[in-house]
């Protein structure tokens, strides 16, 4: 399983914003999915390390765990 940042409606979002602005926080939302990391080959790896390091971001590998 692995999580990451959701995919939030407009009205979802609105109504996080909402809720920081009454909270006075910042609010991350997470959502889970069932996949299984992938196996990847040395050359897979250092592209998609090569790809990490352009955008600033960290990368992984996944297949639908059904």
């Amino acid at each position: 399983m692995l999580s990451s940042l959701s995919k939030l409606t407009p009205e979802q979002l609105e109504e996080v914003r909402s809720l920081e602005e009454r909270m006075g926080k910042t609010l991350l939302s997470y959502s889970s999915y069932d996949v299984i990391a992938e196996n990847l080959t040395d050359e897979e790896v250092g592209q998609v390390r090569e790809l990490e390091e352009r955008i600033g971001t960290v990368l992984v590998a996944v297949r639908d765990a059904s």
